[in-house]
């Protein structure tokens, strides 16, 4: 259930908040185009504020979006908008998520722990703990309370139930004069008060749009913030998606490039591999890219993958910096991109494809020493998300991989030995590249580390224990 039936009057603007674009699409599409594309979910009801709902309707036609199964308006409360929903499924019990629309942010890895939760419960909350002291406050201003902030969470969306402990929820509700509740959970704990809501970690990004200021936040976070890397595949399944495709690895002789090509011939796939070295293939020129377009397609029929792991690492000041080394950095690292999306978008529209391009941590922030790296890489992910929307109608994906430092010969030239256990894998980039190239996400720049986020905030709170 998607909830978009607000109006958001705080934001000042005479459109549903949940229609405000940032990052190039309403809010609300982002969080459609996250659901829809989740595995675990088979169906989705969208309801929506009075007097939009073409709106809705056209975005889920031009959008491709195939498990929206309604569209309905929203009532002029959040629990009013709930029931509206609740009515609108059959009979046969089933897991049901509740969102709000203006929670674009939200990661895949929640909405599949709520779904999993509901195997062993009946009601499921997400929530975050608190960095800040909460205080309660009495009537006169002055502090009543302080309670421990160990207990204290601070609630998100989704929120998961079993359809008919909800159901049963609201029905005690509605005999209730007094009925008053901000959220879904709260029916269930008030009035059904025998059964456990499991909570579920959520996350700080999981940002609600309500404030006009919160518009300019998300906004940033979907420029900055990358996406965790996506679970990973049974090899068997791997092997399915990738089977008889074909994959152009640019930079293929070695490091990250080279890992890809190998793994994924050994799932399959035909793999026509170029780079300077062993092909005499120069990314930064046109006639090159389009002669290793022209051969994968005379040696293989067609193209479904194209991945970019071409790239130089020059270091210095930029004062310092030889118009060669300049020109060299910006054409492989930034013109490159260019003339592999321009080159193989007939091929990839053709299969319905994907491309996969590599950034840098750097790209959020410029580092002394080596700027054209770093802005070439920024330059990057802007590419990525505007191809990911201009391709978006030919159905071609378009993402972005974020490694964590990775230990690759182009490292080793540029920072020499680094200590052990210090660097990811390139072998675990490569994984992580293929999973990325066949799910059906785009315009993502995908985020990996050597430690989940989720394990490192565990491993801080049991040293704050």
């Amino acid at each position: 259930m998607l909830l978009a039936g607000g109006v958001g009057v705080r934001v000042g603007l005479d459109v549903p908040k949940q229609l405000i674009k940032i990052a190039g699409h309403p809010i609300m599409e982002h969080t459609l185009a996250i659901l829809d594309r989740h595995p675990d979910v088979d169906e989705i009801v969208v309801m929506m504020a009075p007097g939009h709902l073409d709106a809705v309707h056209a975005m889920v036609r031009d959008g491709g979006y195939s498990k929206v199964t309604s569209i309905l308006e929203g009532a002029g409360t959040r629990n009013d908008t709930t029931l509206a929903a609740l009515a609108a499924l059959g009979d046969e019990d089933c897991k049901v998520l509740l969102h709000d629309a203006v929670r674009p942010l939200v990661s895949a890895r929640i909405i599949t722990d709520c779904f999993t939760a509901l195997d062993t419960h009946d009601a499921v909350d997400v929530a975050i703990p608190s960095a800040d002291t909460i205080i309660e406050v009495g009537p006169d201003n002055t502090i009543r309370d302080i309670p421990p902030r160990s207990n204290l969470r601070r609630g998100q969306t989704p929120q998961a139930f079993k359809l008919a402990t909800i159901r049963e929820a609201y029905r005690h509700a509605g005999e209730d004069p007094n009925f008053e509740a901000t959220d879904d959970c709260t029916v269930v704990l008030r009035y059904l008060p025998d059964v456990p809501i499991w909570v579920v970690p959520g996350d700080e990004r999981n940002m609600k749009v309500t404030e006009p200021i919160d518009i300019y936040i998300a906004d940033k976070l979907f420029q900055l913030t990358g996406n965790d890397a996506p679970a990973m595949r049974s090899d068997e399944a791997m092997r399915a998606a990738l089977d008889g495709k074909t994959m152009v690895v640019f930079g293929g002789s070695y490091g990250i490039g080279a890992d890809i090509a190998e793994l994924a011939a050994s799932y399959g796939a035909n793999v026509a591999s170029y780079s300077r070295s062993t092909t005499q293939t120069h990314v930064q020129r046109r006639e090159d890219i389009g002669a290793a377009a022209r051969d994968a397609v005379e040696r293989f029929g067609s193209v479904d993958f194209v991945v970019n792991t071409a790239g130089v690492l020059p270091r210095g000041t930029l004062v310092e910096a030889s118009d060669e080394t300049i020109y060299s950095a910006t054409d492989i690292n930034y013109i490159a991109p260019i003339l592999i999306a321009q080159e193989f978008h007939p091929l990839l529209r053709a299969t319905q494809g994907s491309l996969l391009l590599f950034t840098s941590s750097s790209y959020t922030r410029g580092r002394s020493g080596y700027s054209l790296y770093s802005s070439a890489k920024a330059a990057t992910v802007n590419l990525t998300q505007a191809l990911a929307d201009e391709w978006a109608a030919d159905r071609i994906r378009v993402n972005c991989i974020n490694p964590e430092r990775t230990g690759t010969p182009m490292r080793t030239k540029a920072f020499g030995d680094e200590p052990a256990g210090s660097l990811l894998e390139s072998t675990a980039v490569a994984k992580a590249s293929l999973e990325a190239l066949v799910s059906g996400g785009t315009g993502h720049v995908i985020d990996l580390r050597r430690l989940d986020p989720l394990e490192s905030l565990r491993l801080t709170d049991d040293i704050e224990a």
